[in-house]
């Protein structure tokens, strides 16, 4: 095993963390408006939208990444094991990223067909590239402390892609679109493609792998499942990471549905409105005319706003008590907040956006510890084992990440569906169809995380274990 764990440059953190800003263009897009889309611009029926997300989303977990993962720990090159990856798909990417979000002309029969085979197509590119991706931070350093610092970085890059998404997308869809959303998110997509693709490119040659298993090493994909089997902390976070992406695709996939259905349109007029003069006054003007899309940008910033300060608390909470520890008690403090949108009235503006922030805030010091616990695994199983898989780790993730993604959207049509959600309707939904809408931002994408708080509690690597493990390693590598 290579031992050189250099501290890493600035040049070279950032470099990486336009990787998952790349990648978050399009994931972002897919959490925020993909059943909306689905349901609302491209056309189709609640259940055959929730059928299909499920179904194909599902293939992809449990097929895509697991396969890839263990291409990836026996790809041999002279970049490395994941660095060929990020490389080779970036632009694949780009492109199926396009075609996923257009809507040519078929018969319903075709666009059904067309989506199943687009969306098929963007979630095996992206675990091709964004599983190698994610399995690089744990060979980029074998330091602890700079993996906090790197999962810090990346995560800070992603949101500024989930900002730029939540915030200016739905805005800049019906301005790129004039007025034709079909056309403003095909247009807006092919521009995301091509810049997502150029940073994933400056990814590639801006990053290098450090973390070297020896020929020794080596292990087949049976023992590398065994591992994986016995592992006890790779089991509770692949759960907890299905918990947390389930919640994520129902709560910020259900949020423009509350805005267009739920809030009091004249109310979030009146409190939005002194912002937007602000902004026009210093000649910034984002959000064009539509009170429902201003209101529903300047929510999410806000949110987003107080998770990159989050963020930046991260590391130095992780570095003082263990990110178990912080992860479990942020993460139902945030839970709290979404709790509390069930008692908001649709005129109760300024609480609604108050929880939003409160919660962006305690959520966002959880984002870079999920991953950077992950990276943590694949030492425990090294030094458990003496034998290193970091991408069938990662993988495995990323199971739970595009399997969470993939519940958590079909729940949200199906609820929808369930509430008698009408798509594309120019009335005013039912009462049951409101009440829907308000139970999916709040009591239903509760019940994951409260969950996985609980899961926690049997999670064993601590602050203490931590240090264990990486002072054991360094011995065994040197």
């Amino acid at each position: 095993m290579s031992t050189s764990s250099p501290k890493l440059s600035v040049v070279e953190k950032v470099g990486y963390s336009l990787g998952d800003l790349a990648a978050n263009l399009v994931f972002q897009t897919l959490v925020t408006y993909l059943a909306y889309f689905y349901t609302d611009i491209y056309g189709l029926e609640s259940n055959h939208a929730s059928a299909m997300m499920l179904v194909v989303g599902l293939i992809a977990a449990f097929g895509f990444n697991p396969i890839i993962g263990a291409l990836a720990d026996r790809t041999q090159s002279k970049w490395g094991k994941f660095r060929p990856w990020i490389l080779y798909s970036a632009i694949p990417l780009g492109v199926i990223a396009i075609l996923a979000f257009s809507t040519p002309d078929f018969s319903y029969k075709g666009k059904v067909i067309y989506a199943v085979v687009t969306y098929t197509l963007l979630l095996l590119l992206y675990a091709a590239n964004n599983l190698p991706y994610s399995a690089l931070s744990g060979v980029i350093t074998g330091d602890m402390k700079d993996r906090n610092s790197l999962s810090a970085y990346r995560f800070v890059a992603v949101m500024f892609a989930q900002f730029f998404v939540q915030v200016f997308m739905l805005p800049i869809i019906e301005y790129a679109g004039n007025g034709d959303k079909a056309v403003g998110i095909e247009n807006l997509m092919t521009w995301l493609a091509i810049i997502g693709s150029a940073m994933l490119l400056i990814t590639f040659f801006s990053t290098k792998e450090r973390i070297v298993p020896t020929p020794a090493q080596k292990s087949s994909l049976k023992e590398d499942l065994t591992d994986l089997a016995k592992n006890r902390p790779w089991v509770i976070m692949l759960l907890l990471t299905t918990l947390v992406f389930i919640n994520l695709a129902m709560k910020g996939g259900s949020y423009v549905y509350y805005f267009e259905n739920y809030v009091n349109e004249e109310s979030l007029t009146q409190f939005i409105q002194p912002v937007l003069t602000f902004l026009t006054g210093i000649g910034v003007n984002f959000f064009g005319e539509n009170p429902v899309s201003a209101g529903f940008g300047l929510f999410n910033a806000g949110g987003i706003v107080f998770m990159i300060i989050g963020i930046t608390l991260s590391k130095g909470l992780a570095d003082k008590y263990g990110k178990r520890d912080v992860f479990g008690v942020t993460l139902f403090i945030s839970t709290l907040f979404i709790l509390f949108f069930f008692f908001f009235s649709p005129t109760s503006i300024g609480l609604i956006f108050g929880s939003q922030i409160l919660h962006g805030f305690f959520y966002g010091i959880t984002i870079p510890l999920l991953w950077a616990m992950i990276a943590d695994v694949a030492d425990y199983s090294e030094w458990k084992n003496n034998r290193r898989a970091t991408a069938i780790i990662f993988s495995a993730m990323m199971v739970g990440l595009k399997g969470g993604l993939s519940i958590g959207s079909a729940l949200l049509t199906w609820i929808l569906g369930l509430y008698e959600y009408v798509p594309q309707s120019d009335t005013i939904q039912s009462d049951s169809a409101i009440l829907g809408t308000k139970l999916l931002v709040s009591i239903y994408p509760s019940i994951p995380f409260l969950i996985g708080v609980g899961l926690l509690f049997f999670y064993e690597i601590n602050k203490s274990m931590e240090n264990r493990i990486e002072e054991d390693l360094k011995s065994r590598r040197a």
